[in-house]
């Protein structure tokens, strides 16, 4: 890779590199390597989705050491109000966020002050992963303000990793659609969380695996009925998030 490692961080880059060798679903794969990724790049918060181009929002997000109603307000409202990550996902390369916006004109806005700021993350740098024209996941890593923004050797260093994150990924998702998807009963979901049948259809798809296109086709309605029913499906549930739904109704 051209620079020197520590031997701290060559223990994190193998133990990443044997994480992203397991057979996993791909949701399961990137929450796996969080930590590791964590001390790699010596940093303080991780975050990963996965982009939905059908409904034009990131979805299926894992964390470490964010709060979770914070990461809900992002699914919520503030991914749609963001500045920075869509010019970060345009970006088939490792890029620090201070590249697509001075950190001055960052920590002016709602996003910054609203959001970030509120789990204390400051410097970030960000990689996305792509099959085709698809981008099938990301890797969101930031510092606190207490430490020093990303340099050219971590840069270099999470293009690299990103090539082996985006060849596993890959392999996971097609594995996944192989094998086949986890499937639910409605009418059970229906009767444990008090949902509507129709909501209850869409919780089932959804936490099969479904994406929100494909769960419109399968029911004949619109995207935007897709969403309204999971949004209730989800808070019914006791959850935050459309991961937490399919973990709700595993239980």
């Amino acid at each position: 890779m051209g620079f020197a490692l520590s031997a701290d961080r060559v223990a994190a880059l193998l133990a990443l590199t044997q994480e992203l060798t397991h057979a996993r679903q791909p949701g399961e794969m990137r929450a796996a390597i969080g930590r590791h990724v964590l001390d790699l790049f010596d940093a303080d918060y991780f975050a990963s989705y996965e982009w939905n181009a059908a409904t034009g929002c990131f979805e299926a997000g894992v964390h470490l050491n964010m709060d979770p109603a914070n990461l809900a307000r992002y699914e919520a409202h503030f991914q749609y109000h963001d500045p920075i990550t869509f010019k970060l996902q345009a970006r088939r390369r490792a890029t620090a966020v201070v590249e697509v916006m001075p950190q001055p004109d960052l920590v002016r806005t709602e996003f910054f002050n609203d959001f970030l700021h509120r789990d204390g993350l400051w410097w970030g740098m960000n990689f996305y992963a792509y099959d085709g024209d698809r981008n099938i996941g990301d890797l969101r890593i930031w510092r606190s303000k207490r430490r020093e923004n990303y340099g050219a050797g971590d840069l270099k260093l999470l293009n690299e990793v990103g090539k082996a994150f985006a060849t596993a990924l890959k392999t996971a998702h097609r594995s996944a659609e192989t094998e086949g998807r986890r499937t639910f009963d409605a009418a059970r979901i229906c009767d444990r969380f008090s949902l509507t049948a129709r909501e209850a259809e869409v919780a089932a798809l959804a936490a099969s695996g479904y994406r929100d296109a494909e769960i419109a086709a399968e029911l004949g309605i619109a995207p935007t009925t897709v969403r309204t029913h999971l949004t209730r499906a989800i808070d019914k549930a006791g959850a935050r998030t459309r991961s937490g739904l399919a973990t709700a109704l595993l239980r």
